[in-house]
């Protein structure tokens, strides 16, 4: 037999490459260009031995030398150098903007219902039966604060005057009419008024017993006060027990019955 090898045969100097993993023999080529194996965005070996990331070419995941993000080119993970991606604060402004703008009409409204009610005209209820038959107890008012000059016959609601002790519950604010002006003389004779010796004529009032009226004696009404009468005469605490109404105490006018409908009408 010959000792010669077939041309295509290899002698068996040991053990290949990979014959035991992770074992390097003397002799063996290592390719050192292979790089390893990444995955999304580790860092992999590149020529050099520089660090790469999978989706640039520059150092530290960056294009160019600058850190970028996967949306947009500007630095810090920003699209075009601003907080956000893609115009993301804008929707941010207009909703804090519809914010701002409906609390401003919500103000401007609280502002003039103030204004209105406290300089123009506010309503009120009525508790009562002193103004019968012209306002009825339950009845809503609105009252003109914004009145101008006062004259008989004008309805008026004012502040309760100090002097007012009829019972029950104390109000804040009276309902009354007024029946004498500053330097007038009140009376009653008959169960009807006079001023200063003249029939007043009371067409707001029914014939009846209710509106039958009753004073003690005549009444000088004092300059700036006023004389008030409820119309239900004879179930009325008014200035003919507390005397007169100053003027600093008118709130206003009443010119509207607005509730109930049945009721409803101006003065």
């Amino acid at each position: 037999m010959s000792d010669e090898l077939p041309a295509h045969a290899v002698p068996n100097a040991g053990p290949s490459v990979g014959s035991s993993p992770g074992t390097v023999l003397p002799g063996d080529a290592v390719d050192a260009r292979q790089p390893a194996t990444t995955t999304g965005g580790e860092l992999s070996g590149g020529p050099s031995g520089e660090p790469t990331s999978a989706t640039g070419g520059g150092p530290s995941g960056t294009a160019g030398g600058e850190p970028t993000s996967a949306t947009g080119g500007g630095p810090s993970g920003t699209a075009g150098g601003e907080n956000g991606t893609g115009g993301g604060a804008g929707p941010r402004r207009r909703s804090h903007r519809w914010i701002v703008e409906w609390i401003v009409v919500i103000l401007v409204a609280v502002g003039v219902a103030f204004g209105v009610r406290t300089f123009v005209a506010q309503t009120y209820y009525v508790p009562s039966t002193s103004m019968w038959p012209t306002l009825k107890a339950g009845d809503r008012i609105v009252v003109n604060k914004l009145y101008g000059t006062i004259h008989v016959g004008d309805i008026i609601v004012f502040k309760r005057p100090p002097a007012e002790d009829c019972g029950g519950p104390p109000v804040p604010d009276l309902v009354k009419r007024v029946v004498g002006l500053p330097g007038q003389t009140v009376s009653a004779q008959g169960g009807q008024v006079y001023i200063t010796g003249k029939l007043l004529k009371e067409p707001w009032l029914p014939k009846g017993p209710q509106t039958y009226t009753r004073m003690s004696k005549p009444f000088t009404v004092p300059k700036g006060d006023y004389f008030v009468m409820g119309d239900n005469r004879v179930n009325s605490c008014d200035s003919r027990m507390w005397g007169p109404v100053k003027a600093s105490y008118v709130v206003g006018k009443v010119f509207l019955i607005l509730w109930p409908p049945s009721q409803f009408r101006y003065f």
